[in-house]
C-alpha cells in the first residue's frame, strides 16, 4: 500500500486525510493519506522515507514550507520561483518539490469570479504560503501589492524576490481591495486579529487562507464592515487537486461531494 502524508505544526487542523482518502477510495487507489506533526529537527529523515521508498508523497504545511528546501534535489519552476514547497515526491530517483499553492490561489479566486487586474492589494503575514500568493497576483496584473508583518524583516525578506511589493508596518491599513489573511491567526477558534480594518471601503474582499475554521475572527471583521469574504477551502481543494494528480496521474472530481465532506457545520 502506498502511504502519503501532510506534515506541519501544528497539523490538527488540517482536513488533507479527509479529502485525499476521499479521491483515493473513489479512484480505488490501494493508498493511505495521514498527517503527521513534526518539528525542525525530523524533516531531513522524512525526507529520506521518500527516497527509501517508505512514503511515496508529503504535502507540507506551516512552518515548513522553505525549512524543507535545502533537502530537494530539484525544485519546480513555481517552487524555485517563490522559494515555497507544499508537494514533494520522487521522480527518477531525484527528490522534487513543487508548489501546488499558486495554482490553488489563482483557481479559488476564478471560482468566485474575481478579477484581480488592476487591484490594490494588502497581504497580512510574511510566511511559506505569502510567496505564492504574490506570484499568483503578480501573475494575474495587481496594481499593487503591500505586506504587512508582525516582524517587519520578515516581510522585507520577501523584497528580495519580488522588488515590486510594498512594506507597511503591522497595524496600518489604508484602503485596499483585497485584504489577505495569511498570518496563522485563526487556526485557533478563539484567536482575534487585533486590527482596525474601518478605512477599508464596503463592499471590499476578505481573504482568509485558513478553512478550518471556516470563518475566522479576521472574516466576522470584515464581513461586519460590509465586505464579501472568502475562506481557504477552494484554495485548498485547488492545491490538493493538483497534488493528487501529480502523484497519481489521475484526475480527481471536485464537486458537491467533494466540498461537503470538508464542511465542519
Amino acid at each position: 500500500m502506498k502511504k502519503y502524508l501532510v506534515i506541519g505544526n501544528p497539523i490538527s487542523h488540517s482536513l488533507s486525510p479527509t479529502l485525499h482518502n476521499h479521491w483515493i477510495k473513489k479512484n480505488k487507489i490501494n493508498a493511505i493519506y495521514e498527517k503527521k506533526q513534526v518539528e525542525k529537527k525530523d524533516l531531513k529523515n522524512i525526507v529520506s522515507e521518500i527516497r527509501e521508498g517508505h512514503i511515496q508523497g508529503i504535502n507540507v504545511t506551516v512552518p515548513f514550507k522553505k525549512d524543507l528546501i535545502p533537502y530537494m534535489d530539484k525544485l519546480s519552476l513555481e517552487a524555485e520561483s517563490t522559494q515555497s514547497i507544499n508537494t514533494i515526491y520522487l521522480s527518477d530517483n531525484k527528490i522534487i518539490g513543487h508548489n501546488t499553492d499558486i495554482a490553488g490561489f489563482e483557481l479559488s479566486l476564478k471560482k468566485i469570479k474575481y478579477n484581480v487586474y488592476n487591484k490594490k492589494i494588502l497581504i497580512l503575514g510574511a510566511g511559506g504560503v505569502v510567496s505564492s500568493i504574490i506570484f499568483a497576483l503578480q501573475r494575474m496584473k495587481a496594481l499593487s501589492i503591500t505586506v504587512s508583518n508582525r516582524t517587519r524583516e520578515k516581510a522585507e525578506d520577501l523584497k528580495n524576490f519580488f522588488k515590486d511589493i510594498l512594506i507597511s508596518d503591522w497595524g496600518k491599513i489604508s484602503d485596499f481591495d483585497i485584504v489577505i489573511n495569511a498570518t496563522s491567526i485563526g487556526l485557533n477558534k478563539d484567536d482575534k486579529i487585533n486590527l482596525d480594518f474601518s478605512s477599508v471601503d464596503s463592499g471590499k474582499l476578505f481573504y482568509d487562507v485558513i478553512y478550518n475554521p471556516e470563518e475566522t475572527d479576521f472574516l466576522k471583521k470584515g464581513k461586519k464592515l460590509g465586505n464579501l469574504t472568502e475562506n481557504g477551502k477552494m484554495m485548498f481543494i485547488y492545491q490538493a487537486h493538483q497534488a493528487f494528480t501529480l502523484w497519481h496521474q489521475i484526475m480527481p472530481d471536485i464537486n458537491d461531494e467533494t466540498i461537503k465532506i470538508l464542511n465542519n457545520d
